[in-house]
């Protein structure tokens, strides 16, 4: 009896609702507006806790003579004069026949975009912006390439070339207005501009992985302290390659920042972001 009971029941409400339905077959449908309104909102995502610098930490990093260094190693920066007799920075775009024809080599050897895109990286950086940085350059023909840390990168390719170009016939670059070199070529080796007990590590892919995190908790001092040695990335600007131990003697340890092929400006970016996220560079 109380089975058929419920079933009376049901059937009465459904019946009352399609009633209610009958009755007002004018009611328009609800907005976009009103319908998105009504969804429930979910709460953001939390990726990460927020990096908060203290003032402390601030001064310690402009105060500090300590920086990181980079080496952008094997960058391909070489002049080509064209037919018109203007000297241009050789690249596989521009000068495709030339590389084939004259110097018998694979265009793609020649990518001096990948030295550009980690200069921006790096200039452009908390890091350097911070006074922690200091970038050198080293191209396949073995010239060296000191980098002042309040140089502007060209951001259009063809304006870093002409600056390039300029840079290797007249050994340096200085500001308009001032005296200020931004860019100049030093004396080899290397090893000799580096300070006493720098820790020197290479980048490659088949080093030993870490985390940016990781990386920065392992090697990198937990202040920029003038006390402790400073560290030394070499990482490669060539488009094929390895950096290795036998042309960098110095170096202690070949490291990773991912399981993956990473282009060399992505590479930089989370080297960076791990040592900025450790000094509390904001």
């Amino acid at each position: 009896m109380s089975s058929s009971g419920d079933e009376s029941s049901s059937v009465a409400s459904s019946s009352s609702s399609e009633d209610e339905e009958i009755k007002n077959p004018q009611q328009p449908p609800p907005s976009k507006k009103a319908r998105r309104d009504a969804q429930p909102v979910s709460a953001p995502l939390e990726l990460a806790p927020a990096v908060t610098s203290t003032d402390q930490q601030r001064m310690a990093a402009h105060n500090s003579k300590q920086k990181i260094i980079v080496l952008l190693d094997q960058a391909r920066l070489e002049t080509v004069k064209n037919r018109r007799g203007i000297f241009e920075l050789l690249n596989c775009d521009d000068h495709r026949d030339i590389c084939k024809k004259k110097l018998k080599r694979d265009p793609k050897e020649f990518r001096p975009d990948i030295c550009h895109q980690e200069l921006l990286a790096l200039i452009d950086s908390p890091l350097n912006k911070s006074g922690s940085l200091q970038v050198y350059i080293k191209t396949t023909k073995n010239v060296l390439i000191e980098v002042n840390p309040a140089i502007r990168i060209p951001r259009t390719f063809k304006r870093f070339s002409g600056l390039i170009v300029q840079l290797l016939h007249k050994m340096k670059i200085k500001a308009g207005n001032t005296s200020t070199t931004l860019m100049k070529v030093i004396k080899n080796p290397f090893s000799q501009h580096l300070p006493p007990g720098t820790r020197v590590y290479g980048m490659s892919c088949q080093g030993t992985l870490y985390s940016p995190n990781g990386l920065a908790n392992a090697l990198i001092p937990a202040e920029p302290s003038t006390d402790l040695p400073p560290v030394c990335f070499v990482i490669g600007a060539m488009a094929t390659g390895h950096i290795t131990v036998e042309d960098h003697p110095y170096i202690e340890k070949m490291i990773s920042v991912s399981e993956y092929p990473l282009s060399g400006a992505a590479a930089i970016s989370r080297i960076l972001c791990g040592i900025e996220n450790h000094w509390g560079i904001v």
